[in-house]
C-alpha cells in the first residue's frame, strides 16, 4: 500500500518577478534539509486542502499572505530523504503576495535569490530537475516521479 505524505511547496516571486524567497536551512543540527535552499511549505493537515494548506505554510514560514498562485506541477517522491519517506509534493508559484516576509523563521534564514542563480545554491540533487519547469513559461502543470535511494536521485520523469 502506498501511503505517502502529502505537502506543498511554494516558490515566492519577488514584485519584479526577478527573484524568488528561499529558505536557508541553517537553524536546527536535526534537520534532514540542514545546509541547503528551498521553497517554502511543508505537510499538509488532515482537516485542510491543498490551497489552505500552501496559504498556511507560507503564512507561517514567511508572514506573507498570498495573493496569486499558480499551480505549477505535483512529484511523486519515493524513498526520499534520510528517513526514506515517500512524499506526494503539489508545487506553486506564488506570483502576488501582501506583507513583508520574515528575515528568518524556525528553519533557517529567508532571502531573495535571483532565479538564475539558483541553481548554484546548495539544493537537493532532484531539484535541479523540476526547478526549470516551475519558472518556464509553459501553462501546462508538470506531473512528475522521482524515486530517491540514499538520498540520490534515481531517475526523473514527468509529462504535462
Amino acid at each position: 500500500m502506498y501511503n505517502p505524505i502529502i505537502g506543498t511547496l511554494g516558490y515566492v516571486l519577488s514584485p519584479d518577478h526577478t527573484s524568488v524567497l528561499m529558505v536557508h536551512r541553517n537553524k536546527r543540527n536535526n534537520d534532514s534539509h540542514l545546509g541547503k535552499f528551498n521553497g517554502l511549505g511543508g505537510k499538509m493537515h488532515s482537516d485542510e486542502d491543498l490551497l489552505g494548506c500552501l496559504k498556511r505554510e507560507i503564512r507561517e514560514e514567511a508572514g506573507i499572505e498570498c495573493l496569486d498562485i499558480i499551480l505549477k506541477g505535483s512529484i511523486n517522491w519515493t524513498c526520499f530523504g534520510p528517513k526514506e519517506e515517500s512524499w506526494l509534493g503539489f508545487i506553486f508559484l506564488i506570483t502576488a503576495f501582501s506583507g513583508d516576509p520574515y528575515l528568518e523563521n524556525t528553519e533557517g534564514s529567508l532571502s531573495w535569490i535571483k532565479i538564475e542563480q539558483i541553481p548554484s545554491l546548495p539544493l537537493w540533487e532532484g531539484d535541479h530537475y523540476f526547478l526549470p519547469l516551475i519558472f518556464d513559461k509553459d501553462p501546462r502543470p508538470f506531473y512528475g516521479y522521482m524515486p530517491y535511494k540514499k538520498e540520490k536521485v534515481l531517475s526523473w520523469q514527468y509529462s504535462r
